[in-house]
């Protein structure tokens, strides 16, 4: 640990995704702006006598071109995905292993579910042909801390090295962590974010049996309607959000490309429901309000929210109450944008994703559209950003996340 008192800045140097509506920074934020949806029937299995039948998925993976052929092959896709992702980010970044201590490289990387296209696999296994048969790699391929192993692993990184799972959270919640350990000098560098692939008959039918998908199968692209009257829930995807946390100090030393600065972090719990938001938003409300201050603003200085926005009836309405509740009469002058109308949620990954488009809309100066949005909630009554992408400068952002079991996370961003 760095034995000085002095809160280290932290900022984004890197970025790597895999999402239904691309691959890599560039086609994934390109995508969104131009509205795009990755939302299709689902083909990973057959889903025909089930309530939903899409999903976002990626169709177009191939691990080999991300890591070593047999090494892919002991590991579950969600982890194929965070190792594949962290790649990228690591190569954006334009780092190696080598260039720091590599005890001060931490790898903190969330999935809410793990490995269950394992589990399906190896649960179909013993049901069928006995327990003689289930592979010696089961249990490392489903657990939820093997992505962060794996990455660990793949790119010798030494530091501290563990899993969050904060059911949808999990990579908003890591990437938090990660800035925290930083700032505090516990780790001079952080592979960070969350990564999911739940694409599986136990997934798409248990989230099914809740109510909480759509099930507007005819109109896959249409199907996830974040705040609009007429929601009917998510639309489950798959992905992995990652990115590389340095300090400021070192990132400008070596002349890297900063994306923003993590400048706030808050984190609550509901403490109220398995599955429902806190009445009145009131968990949301205090994370976005813990973030605001940690980054020493007023409400009013925030100029876009990434929101959660899930398309359930519940969520929206909650979360447009929790933004109305910090921000008061500003509330409406903010730009808010789902994005998740366009990948669909990717539960785990969905903050490392999204933490992504916040920080490229920050770079860019163009925030991405919320699809789908036609009629009016009376209780989503603020601004966002529908079905266009707008030009806007944006110096200060959040970006939300809420999950089952009353978890809530916000992250704040800052220009550089």
């Amino acid at each position: 640990m760095d034995s000085s008192n002095k809160e280290r800045r932290v900022v984004v140097t890197g970025l790597g995704c895999l999402t239904p509506v691309g691959h890599g920074k560039q086609a994934f934020f390109s995508a969104l702006l131009a509205g795009e949806s990755g939302i299709g029937p689902i083909t990973r299995f057959d889903a025909s006598d089930i309530t939903t039948r899409i999903a976002g998925e990626i169709t177009d993976f191939v691990p080999e071109d991300h890591m070593d052929k047999k090494a892919a092959r002991r590991m579950d896709r969600y982890t194929q995905f965070g190792v594949a992702a962290a790649r990228m980010a690591m190569e954006d970044a334009q780092l190696h292993a080598q260039d720091y201590n590599p005890y001060r490289m931490g790898t903190i990387i969330g999935t809410g579910i793990g490995g269950i296209e394992t589990f399906q696999q190896a649960a179909d296994t013993l049901a069928t042909r006995g327990p003689s048969r289930m592979g010696p790699f089961v249990i490392p391929m489903l657990i939820p801390n093997m992505v962060s192993g794996m990455v660990s692993i793949e790119l010798g990184l030494k530091g501290s090295s563990m899993a969050i799972t904060t059911a949808c959270s999990s990579a908003t919640h890591s990437i938090g962590e990660a800035f925290r350990m930083i700032k505090h000098g516990y780790l001079e560098l952080a592979v960070t974010g969350g990564v999911e692939a739940p694409i599986s008959p136990i997934a798409v039918a248990g989230f099914a049996a809740m109510r909480a998908m759509s099930t507007n199968n005819d109109d896959p692209q249409g199907a996830m309607r974040p705040f609009d009257k007429t929601r009917d829930g998510f639309v489950m995807g798959e992905g992995a959000g990652i990115l590389v946390l340095e300090t400021l100090e070192n990132a400008q030393n070596r002349g890297a490309h900063i994306y923003g600065e993590i400048i706030g972090y808050g984190s609550t719990s509901d403490a109220f429901h398995m599955t429902a938001p806190a009445e009145n938003g009131e968990g949301a409300a205090m994370a976005m309000r813990l973030a605001i201050e940690e980054a020493g603003l007023e409400p009013a200085q925030i100029d876009y929210i990434n929101a959660h926005g899930t398309s359930t009836p519940l969520n929206d309405k909650l979360e447009t109450l929790a933004i109305k509740t910090v921000f008061g009469a500003d509330a409406k002058k903010l730009a808010v944008s789902s994005t998740k109308s366009m990948t669909g949620h990717l539960l785990g990954a969905a903050g490392g994703v999204e933490a992504i488009a916040t920080l490229l809309a920050m770079e860019e100066g163009k925030i991405p559209p919320t699809m789908n949005y036609r009629e009016p909630d009376p209780a989503c009554d603020l601004f966002y950003v529908p079905n266009e992408a707008i030009e806007k400068y944006i110096f200060y952002a959040l970006s939300n996340t809420l999950g089952f079991g009353g978890h809530n996370g916000t992250l704040a961003f800052g220009k550089i």
